[in-house]
C-alpha cells in the first residue's frame, strides 16, 4: 500500500493541506456511499480531485471510525505502482489487501485513465469475429464492474482526461457508476481561502482564477508561472501528445481565438474563416471540429448550446465556448486582453455548472417593422438555467447605468412570453432588488456567494 506521506506529497500538491476544505464535494461523496456504484471523480488537472478523495474524504472516514487498513489506496501515476496499470494486477492487489477480512473496505484509485487494456488469456483473438475483437481485452472497467459484486466494497476513482468522459463512463460501467465533476475553486471557496476582502478577492479571482494552488501562492509571479506551466502541461500532454498531433500550429491559434473571444458565438466554419482571413492559416471544418472536441475532453473549454426560447428547440449552430478556468485563459494570453465583461460572464457560467444546473444560451426571436417592412431579429439571453419544469433567465451585464445599455439587456427578458424568473447580474456588491416588471438585479459578488439565491424569490 502506498505510504500516506507519499500519497499526500504527490496527490495534494498544495502548500498547506489543512487550509483546503471542499464541503460541497465532500457531501456528494458522503451521500453516494452505499449506492452500489463506482464513484467516478472527474475534472481538470490540478482542480483538487485527488486531494478531495485521498485527504478530505479519507479524513471524514477516519472520523467515523474507519481504520486505515480498511482504506486501499492506489496511485497509478506512481512508479512504485505502475504494475497496477494492468487490470489483472490491480484486481489481485485489491483482493490481496482485503484478504479474508470481513467488513466494509474503501478502494481509492487515482488517475484511473492510466490503466491499460490487456489481452484476455482465456480467449483466442484469431477465432473472434472482427466486430467483437474488443471483447478479447480486459480493461479497468471490467475489473471494477466485477469488484462491485462485493457488497462490502466502496469504490472511488479519479480521472482527468478524455478516457473519462461522462458518456463513456455511463457506457463502459454499464450504468453502474455515478460521476462527481470537480471544478476549480468557486469564488466562495476562493474568498474563504484568500483572506482578502470581497472586492480584492473578486479582482484576484478574475485575474488568476480558481486553481487551488494559485490561491495559496502569495507572489504574483508565482501565480502567473504556475498557471502558465499548468496550461502548457495540459495542452501538451492531454492534446498534442495524446492525439499525436505532428503540427500544433492550428491548435495553438485556435485556442488563442477561443480564449480571446470568450462568450462569442462561433462554429467550426466561422473559425476556419477567421484562421484563414486573419492569420492566413488554411484548415478544414473537420479538423477544427476534431480539435474543439479535444479541447473539451481536456477540460480546457466547455461548450454552451443555444436554445430558442419561443420556438422551444435547440439550434444546431452557432454556440459558445467558455474557459474551464479564467486564470488558465489569462495565463495562455500572457495576461493581456483582460475584458472584465467577458470574464464575469465566464465566471457566472462556471458557477452555474458547479451548482449542478443544466445551462444553455437563450435566443429570443423578435419581429420588428423597419421602414414598412417586417424584419426578424435575434436577441440573446446569456444563460437559461434549467431546473426541471422551471427555467431561470440570467443576463450578465457588467454595468446597466447607461439607459440604452440597460434596455438592450432587458429587452429579451421582457419578450420571453412566459413568467419564469428573470435576473440581471451586474458588477459589484449590490444586494438584490426588483424593478416594476419583476426583473431582479444583483451584484456579481452576492450572486456568487449566495448558493441558495436561485432557489428563492426576491
Amino acid at each position: 500500500m502506498v505510504k500516506e506521506e507519499r500519497v499526500l506529497n504527490k496527490l495534494t500538491d498544495f502548500k498547506d493541506t489543512s487550509m483546503i476544505e471542499r464541503e460541497y464535494y465532500l457531501q456528494q461523496l458522503i451521500s453516494k456511499q452505499g449506492n452500489g456504484l463506482v464513484k467516478v471523480i472527474t475534472g481538470p488537472r490540478r482542480a483538487g480531485k485527488s486531494y478531495l478523495l485521498f485527504v478530505i474524504f479519507k479524513q471524514y472516514l477516519q472520523s467515523k471510525g474507519i481504520r486505515d487498513d480498511q482504506i486501499i489506496e492506489v496511485a497509478l501515476d506512481r512508479v512504485s505502482q505502475m504494475a497496477l496499470r494492468n487490470p489483472y494486477e490491480l484486481e489481485k492487489y485489491i483482493k490481496a489487501c482485503i484478504g479474508a477480512e470481513k467488513g466494509k473496505h474503501y478502494v481509492f484509485i487515482d488517475e484511473i485513465q492510466l490503466s491499460v487494456k490487456v489481452k484476455n488469456p482465456l480467449l483466442d483473438e484469431a477465432v473472434i469475429a472482427l466486430e467483437d475483437r474488443e471483447l478479447a481485452y480486459i480493461t479497468f472497467y471490467d475489473v471494477l464492474n466485477d469488484l462491485l459484486g462485493n457488497p462490502d466494497l466502496e469504490i472511488f476513482v479519479t480521472g482527468s482526461n478524455s478516457r473519462m468522459l461522462s458518456k463513456d463512463i455511463a457506457t463502459n460501467f454499464r450504468g453502474r457508476s455515478c460521476e462527481i465533476r470537480v471544478f476549480p475553486l468557486s469564488f466562495s471557496e476562493f474568498l474563504s481561502f484568500s483572506g482578502s476582502d470581497k472586492h480584492d478577492a473578486w479582482i484576484q479571482y478574475m485575474t488568476y482564477g480558481g486553481m487551488p494552488q494559485v490561491v495559496l501562492e502569495e507572489d504574483v509571479y508565482a501565480k502567473s508561472r504556475y498557471l502558465s506551466d499548468l496550461m502548457k502541461n495540459v495542452y501538451q500532454k492531454d492534446i498534442v501528445e495524446r492525439h499525436k498531433l505532428k503540427n500544433d500550429y492550428v491548435l495553438e491559434n485556435l485556442v488563442k481565438i477561443l480564449f480571446s473571444s470568450i462568450g462569442s458565438l462561433t462554429n467550426p466554419h466561422k473559425l476556419v474563416h477567421t484562421l484563414a482571413s486573419v492569420l492566413k492559416i488554411r484548415t478544414t471544418d473537420e479538423t477544427i471540429k476534431a480539435l474543439l472536441g479535444y479541447l473539451e475532453d481536456a477540460f480546457i473549454f466547455q461548450k454552451a448550446e443555444r436554445f430558442d426560447v419561443k420556438g422551444k428547440s435547440y439550434l444546431s449552430s452557432p454556440f459558445k465556448y467558455y474557459a474551464i478556468d479564467v486564470g488558465l485563459r489569462n495565463a495562455f494570453l500572457g495576461f493581456r486582453q483582460q475584458e472584465k465583461t467577458h470574464l464575469m460572464e465566464n465566471i457566472i457560467y462556471n458557477e452555474l455548472l458547479l451548482r449542478g444546473y443544466s445551462v444553455d444560451v437563450g435566443v429570443v426571436v423578435l419581429n420588428k417593422r423597419i421602414e414598412g417592412k417586417l424584419k426578424q431579429g435575434q436577441h440573446e439571453i446569456d444563460f437559461i438555467v434549467n431546473t426541471g419544469f422551471q427555467k431561470i433567465y440570467i443576463q450578465s451585464a457588467f454595468s446597466v447605468e447607461d439607459s440604452r445599455k440597460k434596455q438592450n439587456e432587458i429587452l429579451p427578458l421582457q419578450e420571453t412570453g412566459d413568467y419564469f424568473r428573470k435576473i440581471v447580474v451586474t458588477d459589484g456588491n449590490q444586494e438584490a432588488w426588483s424593478d416594476d416588471e419583476g426583473i431582479v438585479y444583483i451584484g456579481v459578488i452576492p450572486f456568487l456567494l449566495n448558493k441558495s439565491f436561485l432557489n428563492k424569490e426576491v
